[in-house]
């Protein structure tokens, strides 16, 4: 009986270096002169540019793209979900003020498939060039005990950097601040396992179903990539007028806001201000589910918060329209116990 080799146990080593090559070439697209080496090295190497950073502080997130990967499988797009993990995860160390500096990646597979790696690594690096950040490493993993074939997961990690003294940690906010809500291009990469049981369990719809008022089909609504708010809102956070933010991922409004609230402070969100998008109103008909539980599970059309004085409101607004965002003024700031009501 001749000797097992590892692709006798499902895992092809020339097949994964294969795509390495391949991505060797998208990947360096991100790269500037801050990027050292080359992909495929044990570590990536990053030279900061620390130029009018006093205290340099560096600010790591890590993150997956979640369930959603369940309807990329469905559709057979796998593009998209690889600007949403760079999206979600630049939105997590924006809302410190942090600028994103470079990005790591990890896919796990059951078969390795080049093409699908490939088109997942296309989407990464064109999100990170969209916001300067460098593609520097990742892992592709081949896991044939541990992933279904035709799937893999999808996470992401980012490091940013913000000078110290530029750190918004929502400690000025106060009652009378307003709260402003910047639209969302769907439901961003949270709230899946929902949308998959209401949408397909329940109504019996799949990918290619269109439905009335989406204006596109049920895999092109759920995979809309997760909106990245770098770009709009770096500027303002140097200028001082953001006291806080809160990305709102899972746990929706009701839960990531608290996040950034001081002591003694609360929020008021006034529903009707901003325009809820017709997937979450489809997803809540279908599956006959609660506003609350809607509220905590989904952004509602609300991707991210920005929270300013009410002098500083009407200036931060318009900054905000000028670069490309769709800005709403949803609620204000009052005395409280760090909770957020819907009224």
């Amino acid at each position: 009986m001749p000797g097992l080799r590892y692709t006798d146990a499902g895992v092809d080593i020339d097949r994964q270096d294969a795509t390495t090559d391949q991505i060797k070439s998208i990947v360096r697209t991100s790269h500037g002169p801050e990027v050292l080496s080359d992909i495929g090295t044990f570590g990536g190497l990053y030279q900061p540019d620390l130029d009018g950073c006093k205290r340099a502080v560096l600010v790591p997130s890590t993150d997956s793209v979640g369930t959603k990967l369940k309807v990329a499988f469905m559709a057979g797009q796998h593009e998209s979900v690889g600007m949403d993990i760079v999206g979600h995860c630049a939105n997590d160390v924006l809302v410190m003020g942090a600028r994103p500096l470079f990005f790591l990646d990890y896919i796990g597979m059951g078969v390795h498939d080049t093409s699908v790696a490939v088109s997942i690594l296309k989407g990464v690096t064109h999100a990170c060039r969209e916001i300067n950040c460098a593609v520097i490493g990742g892992e592709l993993a081949e896991l044939p005990d541990l992933y279904t074939p035709g799937e893999y997961d999808l996470v992401g990690t980012i490091v940013g950097l913000v000078d110290r003294d530029s750190i918004i940690d929502g400690k000025s906010i106060e009652a009378g601040d307003r709260v402003i809500g910047l639209a969302s291009d769907g439901l961003h990469t949270n709230g899946f396992s929902l949308a998959r049981k209401a949408l397909f369990d329940r109504a019996g719809y799949d990918v290619d179903t269109v439905v009335d008022g989406w204006g596109c089909t049920v895999g092109e609504g759920l995979l809309a990539p997760h909106r990245c708010y770098v770009n709009s809102l770096l500027l303002l956070c140097a200028t001082g007028e953001i006291k806080g933010m809160a990305h709102i991922t899972g746990g929706g409004l009701l839960d990531n806001i608290p996040r950034v609230l001081p002591q003694g402070c609360s929020v008021e969100i006034n529903r009707g201000t901003w325009p809820v998008l017709p997937v979450f109103d489809t997803i809540q008909e279908a599956g006959d589910v609660e506003d609350n539980e809607m509220f905590r599970t989904f952004n509602m059309g609300i991707g991210m918060i920005v929270i300013v004085s009410a002098e500083a409101e009407a200036a931060v607004t318009e900054s905000l329209m000028e670069s490309g965002e769709q800005p709403y003024t949803i609620g204000a700031v009052v005395s409280g116990n760090r909770d957020v009501e819907i009224v």
